[in-house]
């Protein structure tokens, strides 16, 4: 996959914008961006993911792996190809399960890149890592829902025109048909935006942001839920897997971009007259532990890519947890590589290292933190060597 094209708009247009991105309010920079992402709709690049039916480009998932590492060098990068989270998700979930007239009201403005989204499971009373125990209802009313509940780290909620919201509407239900995935504008009355939560005490942006709402017998029509009553597990999941596949990589794109400041600061870097830092044994050890790390990652990620698409998410699971805890982990260590090297240069916004260390860190909890993959990965291991599965 050629991804020339996709670099050189970053090098030109994103990248001179970063400093802007990280030191301004999101909503000033819109006015450049719209008109950044009608240019790469002139030049044919828009939404990679989707079919060119949609208006995209109909890369299959391997081909967009290889786009989305180059795209996720820059904060701003998967935002202006309108493939960022949630609203990649969310467009691959409208597409394959929404009906015609929620394709219609949603889909197509979100494909468009008219609207933002959001996607509302997690809530703070309940384990965020087990989503089959939900504590939001959705309880039945004639033709209607009415929701009430409350929902944290609902990412990209501020400025979004609708959410995606996970509920249970049938609590007597085995665990996995419990809850459905219903449609919420975000201007429903009884729906109220907290507040966006300061990570790492960065409150975030209408754009980077990850917001607290709360559902208070919010009515929305049945129609709204996408799919059959009870789906909304296996909707997610089915979601999970190609979306781990574009969060690697991003985060692939995100450590090689980490990974070449700090080369470059290294190479550059005096500490003292004719001493340079990447003369240093240790800097060179790091340098050298990161590109094999790096190396290794994506080897992977694309190896897990290409069994989802042959034989899908269900068949590559093992594949899809490893690459969530080791790729998330390669991340952390080469961000944080980077940064030592900068020194207090990469503690700053004065570069996207901070940014980058601040935001991604959750790489490690979201999705499902490391310890659960690891141990669905080894469960499955020791049951195929002839350990009895454990009792439920």
């Amino acid at each position: 996959m050629n991804t020339d094209a996709f670099r050189a708009f970053l090098e030109t247009e994103a990248f001179p914008l970063e400093a802007a991105f990280l030191s301004q309010p999101f909503r000033t920079l819109l006015p450049t961006l719209r008109a950044l992402r009608d240019e790469v709709k002139r030049r044919g690049l828009w939404a990679p993911h989707l079919p060119r039916a949609h208006g995209g480009m109909g890369l299959s998932l391997v081909e967009f792996a290889h786009v989305s590492a180059v795209l996720g060098e820059s904060p701003l990068g998967h935002y202006l190809f309108n493939c960022n989270a949630p609203d990649i998700g969310n467009q691959e979930l409208l597409l394959a399960h929404g009906s015609a007239a929620q394709r219609d009201r949603w889909f197509v403005p979100l494909a468009r890149g008219e609207i933002r989204s959001c996607f509302a499971m997690t809530e703070p009373a309940s384990a965020g890592s087990n989503p089959v125990w939900l504590e939001t209802r959705a309880t039945r009313v004639g033709d209607a829902y009415e929701l009430t509940g409350h929902k944290w780290f609902t990412s990209s909620a501020d400025g979004a025109a609708f959410a995606i919201v996970m509920a249970v509407t049938d609590p007597a239900a085995a665990p996995h048909r419990r809850a459905s995935q219903i449609i919420v504008p975000m201007d429903s009355p009884g729906l109220t935006f907290v507040r966006n939560i300061p990570v790492m005490g960065d409150v975030g942006s209408d754009y980077a942001s990850h917001a607290e709402l709360r559902f208070d017998r919010v009515c929305v029509p049945v129609d709204h839920r996408i799919g059959e009553e009870g789906q909304g597990f296996a909707l997610a999941q089915e979601r999970l897997g190609p979306g781990r596949i574009h969060h690697c990589m991003r985060w692939l794109g995100i450590s090689e971009r980490a990974f070449r400041l700090m080369v470059q600061r290294a190479a550059t870097r005096d500490l003292a007259p004719g001493e340079r830092l990447g003369r240093q044994q240790a800097v060179q050890h790091g340098i050298a532990e990161c590109r094999a790390e790096l190396d290794a990652a994506r080897l992977l990620v694309l190896d897990v890519a290409a069994r989802i698409a042959r034989d899908g998410a269900h068949e590559a699971r093992d594949g899809i947890s490893l690459i969530k805890f080791h790729v998330a982990g390669v991340l952390q260590r080469v961000l944080d590589r980077a940064i030592q090297v900068h020194g207090a240069l990469g503690m700053t916004d004065d570069t996207p290292l901070a940014y980058w260390y601040r935001h991604e860190r959750g790489a490690r909890i979201y999705d499902g933190p490391d310890e659960v993959h690891k141990s669905a990965v080894a469960r499955r291991i020791l049951e195929a060597a002839g350990m009895p599965k454990a009792a439920r």
